[in-house]
């Protein structure tokens, strides 16, 4: 068939065909590698404390050759965080730790915290990416094993704390942080019955008494009398999770898992959450809402891809620093 003799519907076709493969090499090639910034302020500090800078990492997806990941992450430690939150999903490969390892090294010594991501136990496998749009992914019985060990001892040798279904607390700047999390909900480690314990058994551990911040709102102080923020930290931000953290009385919360959507369509957004959270959160700062109670939600788009599924669209790899300030 010549040009001449092609009909409107074959170029069309031919088209969007040509459209399709652009939108993919700039995806692959390009986009996937554009490393972002997200700067945000999140006023949820009591009045008078000083501001807190929050390093929000997630789903970097790590395999040992990504070394411009690796080292734009490395970069970040020029930002002073004073504290690093890992929402999950380090590994991307057996040897991603190598990866991991040369990354995070500049942040020896900063305060962290972390939970797991499904991608931190299993190595990623190739997926139809078109049963995403039935729901969130399944678990592939022929996924190999990652050694997630390994990756727990690397973090508590950088100081940081695991908050896998457990509570712990980090002062910082005069303010008492006061965090939970879960184990990934994403394959239904999560133990949401087990928060409310841990945060009893912290908060009868904390050895200051009322008197220790007299300055403080007497509404902003912890059980200890300091200044008090509570956060909740998980992989994936399912509803249940979310609600459940609201109702424990989180007033920030930072997840991961969803990947912006990781193709989008610019004008619209995200085409599926991988989650059962609503599209228009599935990436950047919101407010989740259960019943009367709120707090505010970051959910990062994450710094990785599957290095089965290597695109991204209309998405850019991110990283987030969030300054914490007072509430007005």
């Amino acid at each position: 068939m010549t040009r001449a003799t092609r009909s409107p519907v074959a170029l069309i076709a031919m088209a969007i065909g040509a459209a399709g493969l652009a939108a993919f090499a700039y995806g692959s090639l390009i986009e996937r590698t554009r490393w972002t910034l997200r700067r945000v302020d999140v006023p949820v500090l009591p009045a008078g404390s000083t501001p807190i800078k929050v390093l929000h990492l997630s789903d970097l997806h790590m395999a040992p050759w990504q070394r411009s990941k690796q080292q734009w992450v490395r970069s970040l430690a020029a930002l002073e965080p004073d504290l690093i939150v890992d929402t999950g999903d380090n590994l991307g490969h057996e040897r991603g730790l190598e990866g991991i390892r040369a990354a995070f090294e500049p942040f020896r010594g900063v305060p962290g915290v972390f939970v797991n991501g499904s991608n931190d136990y299993f190595g990623p496998v190739l997926k139809n990416p078109f049963l995403y749009f039935g729901g969130p992914s399944a678990h592939v019985p022929r996924s190999k094993r990652l050694d997630i060990d390994a990756l727990h001892a690397y973090f508590a040798d950088l100081g940081w704390l695991d908050l896998d279904n457990r509570a712990a607390a980090i002062d910082l700047n005069g303010t008492r942080l006061e965090f939970f999390g879960v184990d990934d909900p994403h394959k239904g480690f999560d133990r949401l019955d087990l928060i409310t314990g841990a945060v009893d058994d912290l908060r009868a551990d904390d050895p200051l008494g009322d008197e220790s911040w007299p300055d403080a709102p007497r509404e902003a102080r912890g059980p200890g009398g300091r200044p008090t923020l509570t956060v909740g930290v998980t992989h994936a931000p399912y509803r249940r999770v979310l609600d459940s953290f609201v109702n424990h009385g989180a007033q920030l919360i930072l997840a991961g898992h969803t990947h912006g959507g990781q193709v989008c369509v610019p004008g619209y957004g995200a085409l599926v959450t991988n989650c059962d959270i609503p599209r228009k959160q599935v990436k950047g700062l919101s407010v989740w809402r259960h019943g009367l109670r709120s707090a505010f939600l970051n959910v990062s788009a994450g710094l990785g891809t599957s290095i089965t599924a290597p695109v991204r669209f209309a998405c850019p790899p991110e990283a987030t620093l969030l300054t914490l300030i007072p509430a007005p």
